[in-house]
């Protein structure tokens, strides 16, 4: 207990000390996904208040709990975003470096599209098809019950309904939350019909589930989800992984494919019938609110009616709401300075 107040007294010296040395602006760091939903209240915040409008950079997930969890003080930012939540490894790492007050804030709802140009045709898929297109072995064609290393090269011979075209997935990176959502939420789902591969002892089943192949079908795209929709456009025949939100404004170019028969709509993500949905967050670090200028008020804009709403202007940029009652706990959450706990 008593190393726990050394460190909570530490931390407020040192971001104090950060204030005094002169950072007046609110560092961002995380999530491609989040990254323009949190540039929409940045921009209208810097514009209505006499804050600076807030840094923020797309390091992707994984990246930004990386910074955000390094310590406390001026050379480390003040929040970041995530398009999953934190992992308990994540928030031990933020406690042994001193970060010991976050606050979660659950923003909304996303959907992570699959999604073709317009000038090809709709794809219609499982998340079985998708586990045998992406994953570094799969069961055995010829029907023995073992693992081989991916053999196919064609979305026909993974389902012989599909395209005779060369599987080709433009996707996020490993430090991306889109990534890891979409190994949980599609490859896991896939591996599992494999009754086989579900029976597997825990490190045996990780390993057939969520490893990506690495043998050219799927094509590493970074953290700029606008560059995996410039490729699309340009090659018909690729297929991108991203958020909704990027579908949605895009939706004249790209189209989402159906995933065991639902498209990616708000609907479907709203009502949890679309398969591939998915929480996104912020944390803050506490300590920092009262120390570096226009952090509280910038967690009141983001959080208000006005921006996260059923008719707010994040929803207007994809955004899926929360219901108004969680809206309302998360608000009263934050006013309480309720921190995680795991």
């Amino acid at each position: 207990m008593k190393k726990v107040l050394i460190a909570t007294v530490m931390s407020v010296a040192l971001v104090t000390t950060a204030y005094a040395a002169g950072r007046s602006t609110i560092a961002i760091v995380g999530s491609s996904t989040v990254y323009p939903f949190a540039t929409v209240v940045a921009e209208r915040f810097g514009k209505k208040t006499s804050f600076s409008t807030p840094k923020i950079e797309s390091t992707g997930s994984g990246g930004g709990m990386k910074l955000f969890c390094a310590g406390v003080g001026l050379d480390t930012p003040d929040i970041t975003n995530a398009s999953r939540r934190i992992k308990k490894s994540e928030y031990d790492k933020c406690k042994a470096n001193g970060v010991t007050g976050i606050l979660e804030v659950q923003i909304g709802y996303d959907g992570i599209a699959v999604a073709n140009s317009k000038q090809a045709r709709l794809f219609k898929l499982t998340r079985k098809d998708l586990y045998l297109a992406l994953a570094k072995t799969v069961p055995n064609p010829d029907g023995s019950k073992t693992l081989v290393a991916n053999p196919y090269k064609t979305w026909k011979q993974v389902n012989s309904s599909l395209p005779d075209n060369a599987i080709e997935v433009l996707g996020p990176p490993p430090t991306s939350g889109t990534r890891d959502a979409f190994v949980e939420l599609v490859m896991e789902h896939g591996c599992e019909t494999f009754e086989f591969v579900d029976k597997m002892d825990k490190p045996a089943k990780k390993a057939a589930c969520q490893t990506v192949r690495e043998d050219g079908p799927y094509i590493e795209a970074g953290e700029n989800d606008n560059l995996i929709v410039q490729k699309l456009e340009a090659n018909p025949k690729a297929v991108g992984i991203f958020g909704f939100s990027f579908l949605e404004q895009n939706d004249d170019k790209i189209q989402g494919s159906l995933v065991e028969g639902k498209a990616p709509t708000f609907e479907t993500i709203a009502d949890g019938s679309y398969p591939i949905s998915r929480p996104l967050f912020f944390y803050v670090k506490k300590a920092h609110i009262d120390a570096i200028p226009g952090i509280a008020d910038y967690l009141a804009e983001f959080t208000s009616e006005a921006a996260m709403g059923d008719d707010g202007y994040l929803v207007d940029k994809g955004l899926i709401p929360l219901s108004a009652e969680k809206r309302k706990e998360l608000r009263a959450s934050i006013e309480s300075g309720k921190t995680l706990s795991m």
